[in-house]
């Protein structure tokens, strides 16, 4: 889950992999699989790093990179 901003202020977590496409109109909007679609504050490239760390540790994307012990 990614924790993001709506329009108006509140905040609330998203299951990323339903994200099928990020889009700037100007303001971030963001499509997902079921067709819905969903406007946030935060930058276009700000959701595809929030994406691309979610992948990561849920090892979709690379290794996890958290070393333990170190």
């Amino acid at each position: 889950m990614i924790k993001l901003t709506r329009l108006n202020g509140t905040s609330f977590s998203l299951n990323a992999i339903y994200i099928e496409q990020v889009q700037s109109f100007p303001d971030t909007t963001i499509s997902l699989t079921n067709g819905k679609k969903i406007v946030v504050r935060e930058s276009e490239d700000d959701v595809i790093l929030l994406v691309k760390d979610f992948y990561r540790q849920i090892s979709i994307l690379g290794l996890h990179t958290d070393k333990e012990g170190s």
